[in-house]
This record gives C-alpha cells, structure tokens and sequence, in this order.
C-alpha cells in the first residue's frame, strides 16, 4: 500500500479510533505483520475496543496491516495509524460484535483491577439520591440521578436508556443494564459485592 493510498484509511481509522474510550493498561502481547512474516512480544499500553497504543521493538509503517494476540483479550486485526519513538497505534478493524465484546472485557479488567471485592453477608439497600454519571460500552458519558442504591446495583434517572445486558461502568463499578423503567434504568453491578454504603461512596454521588 503507498503511502498516498493509505492516508484516507489512515486518517479514518484515527477518527473511529478516537470514538472510543482509551483505558490505561500494561498487558503482555505478541505482534504478527502478513506482508513479510516478522513477529515478536510487545506490551499493551492503552486499549479501547477501537484500537490500541503498543510499545514494541517492531515498528510498522503506517498502513501497515497487522495482526496482534493479547493476554486475556484474544485476536485483533488491525492497520497501524501512527508511528512514536518507542512504539505505534493501531486501528482495529473489526465487527460491531467484536467491539461490543472487547468493550465488556474492558469494563470486567476494570472491575477487577480498580474494585475492591469485599464480600457481604446481607441485601441492604439506601436511598441516596443525587447526581452521578456513568460510561457506556462505546465510551459515551451520560448524567444521570441516582435513586436507590443495593449492594447488587442502581438505579438510575435518565433520559438515556441502553439495551437490556449492555456493559456500563458508573464510577470504577462495572454493571450490566439488567431493565428499563419510567424514569431510567436499573443497573446490575458485575463481579464483586459491595454495601450500599460502600457503593455510594464510590460512585461519589453530588447532592441535589
């Protein structure tokens, strides 16, 4: 591909990289490039389900089509987008599914590294009330009222109602959007227990 060919995928490519949310991380990889067989380790640096930043001994030129195997996240195939002194990014090219998929992998990674799993022995609820926000799967931020808060999730006040099971991360906690009702949205938390407490706290509510 010559470099005049590759400016418009290029400059395509950042852009749909960049509607996606970017999430700091450190995961092992390995780099395979088709067009002349090299490969080699490398290390993972951002991610978002659009694309990746990759620190890498291998440099690509830009348009360079590329296939990259992540540690706990599988197979991406991909166009490098940019060139930096110790590394590239890379563009993903693939399915709506794909991405849907990776996005709720991020979001569970989050969960896990940022979440303290304390374990509870009781289903309390609250009702602490005020304004929050919380992040959708496509990397979309959206204001919202907390109603009621249990120790398995929240319910929300918004204009703005995702599909039933979408992935969302309000605050630092990952849920899953488990049913729609008049005024918003009942949350489900994924993978851990909580308080009500402790969750309120988190999500670091602003009273009306």
């Amino acid at each position: 591909m010559s470099g005049t060919d590759a400016e418009p995928t290029v400059g395509k490519a950042g852009a749909e990289r960049r509607r996606f949310r970017r999430v700091r991380v450190d995961l092992p990889a390995r780099l395979f490039i088709p067009s002349d067989a090299r490969e080699g380790p490398c290390t993972i640096s951002d991610l978002s389900p659009g694309g990746a930043a990759i620190v890498c001994e291998i440099i690509p030129d830009p348009g360079t089509p590329v296939i990259l195997y992540v540690d706990g996240f599988g197979r991406f195939e991909g166009n490098v987008v940019r060139r930096d002194g110790c590394g590239f990014g890379l563009a993903f090219v693939c399915t709506p599914s794909k991405r849907e998929r990776t996005a709720e992998q991020l979001i569970l990674f989050l969960n896990r590294t940022l979440v303290d799993d304390s374990v509870l022995q009781r289903q309390e609820r609250s009702n602490h009330k005020g304004f929050a926000k919380y992040t959708r799967a496509d990397g979309q931020i959206v204001s919202c009222e907390v109603m009621d808060i249990s120790v398995g999730g929240v319910s929300l006040k918004t204009e703005v109602k995702p599909p039933i099971d979408e992935f969302v991360l309000i605050a630092q906690i990952a849920g899953r959007v488990a049913r729609h009702h008049a005024d918003g949205i009942d949350i489900e938390f994924v993978g851990q227990e909580k308080s009500a407490e402790q969750a309120a706290h988190q999500i670091n509510i602003v009273r009306a």
